[in-house]
């Protein structure tokens, strides 16, 4: 019997104009294809622009998700992970998920959960504005009053439903910023204490608890405190504290040197996945990142480019994820890729006019033949 595999790609929820506040960063009304359309060519070698063979679709569009999720599960992506956001006390971005997806007649083809990306919003989004990097637009730690809001409205709102991603029963979920959300809540106690109450809230309202799920970085320090220079804990310390169930990354280029060939970076990665197999306690889902390259977000040229990210070399990193899982046999097959349209970080598997489908044929080769 052919093993099946929970193949996970990142959804990044921009690519419609219906929210009014996306006008904020892109005014043109088409979300952010309105940088991608824009996108050009910053040096000789650069891979830019490109243009998406399904064009700029709208993907609070049911008909294009539809469409989309099709596509995706024929290829072997068979869940994606929402980005999602929480800016001045409401949500952010959640069109695509809400009117696209949600609405499409087959989102029981893909599962679907969420990554909580509770970062600070600068100017990053906006081409016009993007070299102010200093400058903060939205802070993304809640306190516990909010973070109560929150999250009974994910209760109620995503994890009953049908298409919603769990492991062992329980509702996957996904925070993306450790230091934000215990800067936010008080500390690392606070965020446990919270955290254990968020369980204990979808226990009430009929589901088995929620599987907590961290995004994982670089190796670091934790402040206990959340908020000043007190003591200091490891990563691996602060998973055991606050209380998470498993760990995946989000991108190649929050942990490795990315500036470099995409098989020298692989190199690094499996070396990774191996360090975190013997560091931490709870499983680490293997990642694997398409690419890096963020220049059509600025005017000016972006160092820092992952170099022969074809899809043949990206496939070498989809069967390494590959035999990662068949290994840890007592834990959920699943894999995360960044992502399914990260266009303007040039890490997507969505089919363009410089490799076609090469990435989701890659997908396909790998966990589906």
């Amino acid at each position: 019997m052919k093993k099946k595999y929970d193949v996970a790609a990142y959804i990044w929820p921009a690519y419609t104009g219906d929210e009014v506040r996306t006008r904020i960063f892109w005014p043109e009304g088409i979300g952010e294809w309105q940088s991608v359309e824009k996108a050009v060519k910053k040096y000789p070698e650069h891979n830019w622009p490109r243009k998406p063979v399904w064009g700029y679709v709208n993907e609070a569009d049911p008909y294009v998700m539809e469409m989309q999720i099709n596509a995706a599960a024929d290829h072997g992506v068979n869940v994606f992970i929402y980005d999602w956001y929480w800016y001045d006390r409401r949500p952010f971005l959640e069109n695509c998920l809400n009117e696209g997806y949600l609405k499409a007649k087959n989102n029981d083809r893909v599962k679907f959960y969420l990554m909580w990306a509770n970062h600070n919003v600068n100017y990053t989004w906006d081409i016009r504005l993007s070299h102010l990097q200093d400058s903060l637009i939205w802070d993304g730690a809640v306190n516990r009053k909010e973070f109560e809001i929150i999250a009974n409205r994910l209760i109620e709102k995503y994890f009953k439903h049908p298409s919603y991603y769990k492991i062992d029963g329980k509702p996957v979920f996904m925070i993306y910023d450790l230091t934000n959300l215990m800067k936010g809540l008080g500390g690392a106690g606070a965020a446990r204490d919270a955290l254990e109450w968020f369980r204990a809230q979808a226990v009430e309202a009929g589901l088995p608890g929620l599987h907590l799920q961290m995004t994982m970085w670089e190796e670091m320090n934790f402040n206990l405190s959340g908020v000043d220079d007190g003591i200091t804990v490891t990563s691996s310390d602060i998973v055991k504290l606050v209380g998470f169930d498993s760990m995946t990354h989000y991108q190649f280029a929050h942990f490795v040197d990315i500036n470099r060939d995409y098989n020298k970076i692989l190199e690094d990665v499996i070396e990774e996945w191996a360090r975190i197999e013997k560091t931490y306690d709870i499983p680490y889902f293997p990642h694997v990142s398409i690419g890096w390259d963020n220049n059509p977000r600025f005017k000016e040229f972006r160092p820092g480019i992952i170099k022969n990210n074809t899809p043949e070399n990206v496939q070498k990193a989809f069967e390494k994820a590959r035999e990662f899982v068949d290994i840890h046999t007592e834990q959920f097959p699943l894999i995360t890729i960044n992502s399914w349209n990260e266009w303007t970080e040039t890490s997507y598997l969505q089919p363009d006019d410089l490799y076609g489908y090469g990435y989701l044929q890659a997908v396909k080769k790998v966990f589906l033949k």
